[in-house]
């Protein structure tokens, strides 16, 4: 099997690879290079939010799972089996991993879906390519990190060295499960560091085989560990582990905060975060091609389903074109994502990660109507996918800036259409929230492109596009959105520690 055997598959095909990868499923803790049993004997159901079906009861780590898990990445990293290799055998073993994460696509694809309700599609076509690429770009990092040696008088030598950090805790969502949960390992290992990943407790079974296949690749016992278990027990647990050198985090801004807290609670760690976003899209009048704009709209929005934490959520459009916009968004958006079995190759859009969020999304919507804004499209649950977690897409015009749809981090297919007159006045808007994760600006004008990049508030800034990148731009954000970068070579050196050295000669 591989990657380009999986694009292939039909509806049927990917039934009985999910039939079959179900039946072989190992759902225990992932410590110490092998699959094992949590004595406390928790579990948790993970469903499937198509359905709402239970797909698989998975073990649930108590503190002392978290504790055992972190005893293995710290054994393994005192004894030198991952950070005491030469880089280049670093680099073999992580370019070996993503070779098996390829070969196995059909596995991890399917898996992804199951568990998280992802159009199949989009696995295939971006997600499981893009974890395997990113391993690839880590591994190239290994050996390009290095350190300065200073001018100083000749009588001494003054060196700056990098080493790793020791043992990272991770914790990842449940949006991109094996994307996001990449992002955070892959430098920490290209790094030298051990790893102990807590992934979200609605979808770690990508995760898990993630593990799997870094040992048979030939990664060391200890050196990547992963715990199912619900955030409140595992999650804090691990960030409070006074034995964790850091915790990177990727998930809501109130949880985040708590990370800052446990770190101070513990042992200070170092704690990157990458949490929320309410992404304005701003189109002015000079747009060079309102068609591409419309699309770059709805798909920044419509796109694995809304839960996206850098969503273009806003949209920001110049009065002057406001009509035409509103309908040309409606016209095609509707036709572009239309909801269905997220293993049917031709589905655009799944359904949300279970229904509590569903719920969650439906009262946002509800509280849009209230507050006095125009439902212009969807806002509903399609009827004929009853059983499954699903929001129609959902389009809302004349927001206010003020209201809660323009404001709150819904992570849902649900776009905030808000009309304006000037450049001025966009940029207001759009920096009128405690978020800064991303935005983009629409225009022909290069002074005006470069006025708006430079003053509108946000980690990522697009210019007549929107959520475009490869892996030499940084991915973070500004004031509540985070305070780290991913997916970049400064991620690498973000899991790493200067030690400065003077020797007198």
């Amino acid at each position: 099997m591989s990657l380009s055997t999986a694009a292939a598959f039909t509806l049927e095909d990917w039934k009985r690879t999910g039939a079959e990868v179900l039946r072989g499923l190992d759902s225990r803790l992932f410590i110490d290079g092998e699959f094992r049993a949590s004595p406390e004997g928790r579990r948790i159901e993970t469903v499937n939010p198509a359905t709402g079906e239970v797909i698989a009861e998975v073990t649930a780590a108590s503190p002392s799972d978290v504790d055992r898990a972190v005893q293995a990445a710290r054994r393994s990293f005192r004894a030198g089996a991952w950070a005491g290799l030469a880089p280049r055998d670093r680099m073999a073993v992580m370019y070996r991993w993503a070779e098996l994460i390829e070969a196995n696509a059909p596995e991890l694809c399917v898996l992804e879906t199951l568990d998280m309700g992802k159009p199949i599609r989009d696995v295939v076509a971006g997600d499981l390519p893009s974890v395997a690429g990113f391993i690839r770009f880590c591994a190239e990092c290994i050996d390009k990190i290095d350190g300065r040696v200073t001018s100083t008088d000749p009588s001494a030598l003054h060196m700056i060295l990098r080493e790793p950090l020791g043992v990272v805790g991770a914790i990842s969502p449940w949006n991109y499960p094996m994307l996001m949960a990449t992002w955070k390992i892959a430098p920490a290992l290209a790094a030298g560091n051990s790893v102990v990943l807590k992934p979200a407790e609605q979808a770690p079974l990508s995760c898990l085989r993630l593990a799997q296949l870094f040992v048979e690749a030939g990664g060391p016992a200890g050196v990547l560990n992963v715990l199912n278990g619900i955030g409140e027990i595992a999650g804090r647990a691990l960030a409070l582990h006074t034995d964790v050198d850091k915790v990177s985090f990727t998930g809501s801004t109130q949880v985040g905060k708590l990370m800052l807290v446990y770190s101070g609670q513990s042992n200070m760690k170092k704690v990157a975060l990458e949490c929320g976003g309410k992404s304005p899209q701003i189109f002015l009048d000079d747009l060079p091609d309102l068609d591409r704009a419309v699309e770059a709209a709805f798909r920044g929005i419509y796109g694995n389903q809304g839960e996206v934490c850098n969503a273009g959520s806003r949209l920001l459009v110049a009065r002057s074109i406001h009509e035409e916009f509103v309908a040309r968004f409606k016209a095609r958006a509707a036709e572009a994502f239309v909801p269905g079995d997220p293993l049917d190759p031709a589905t655009s859009m799944g359904p949300l990660v279970d229904h509590h969020s569903q719920r969650r999304v439906l009262g946002m919507v509800e509280a849009g109507v209230r507050e006095g804004a125009c439902l212009e499209m969807g806002g509903d649950a399609p009827a004929s996918l009853a059983s499954g977690a699903y929001v129609n897409p959902t389009l809302f015009t004349s927001v206010r800036p003020d209201m809660s749809i323009a404001r709150e981090e819904i992570f849902g297919p649900v776009a905030s259409l808000i009309p304006f007159d000037s450049v001025d006045e966009a940029l207001e808007i759009a920096n009128d929230t405690i978020y800064g994760l991303a935005a983009s600006v629409w225009t022909r004008d290069l002074s005006t492109a470069v006025r708006c990049v430079r003053a509108i508030q946000a980690g990522v800034v697009w210019v007549n596009t929107f959520d475009e990148s490869d892996m030499t731009q940084p991915f973070g954000g500004f004031k509540q959105s985070g305070n780290s970068k991913d997916n970049c070579i400064d991620s690498v050196r973000a899991y790493m520690q200067e030690k400065s050295a003077w020797i007198r000669l």
